[in-house]
């Protein structure tokens, strides 16, 4: 393997309404472009595999199980002031799963993109 980007696919609803929201929201750039079914994004080192129903990655497993978006698995986006992405998002209409929370670590808020699949922003603690 060679490639320094690192690849994570998400099943989406709709291709075209996820490509809308990761760059229009969270700065990722167009890669490859096959909506309806298939599109990948670009922020940094993320690659961002988005799989609509008509995809490979959506058709029904043999036992007929659907792949579906959702879940708490989530990328993870660093972010310098987590203040204020939360509160240009939330002007965006972005709706968060839950108010800021802190840790040891930093802090983090986790919002779905338009298919319910989780992103969340992390601010590191000062060090």
């Amino acid at each position: 393997m060679t490639s320094d980007l690192v690849s994570v696919r998400y099943l989406v609803d709709e291709v075209e309404a996820a490509v809308e929201f990761y760059t229009e929201h969270l700065g990722f750039t167009i890669n490859t472009n096959a909506i309806p079914a298939f599109a990948d994004v670009v922020r940094g080192n993320l690659r961002l595999l988005l799989s609509g129903p008509a995809s490979s990655a959506g058709r029904p497993m043999p036992d007929g199980t659907k792949p579906g978006p959702g879940g708490w698995n989530r990328i993870h986006l660093i972010v310098d002031d987590i203040d204020a992405e939360v509160a240009r998002l939330r002007a965006a209409g972005i709706r968060f799963r839950s108010d800021v929370v802190s840790g040891p670590g930093g802090r983090q808020i986790v919002f779905d993109d338009p298919a319910g699949n989780p992103v969340e922003l992390f601010q590191p603690a000062a060090r």
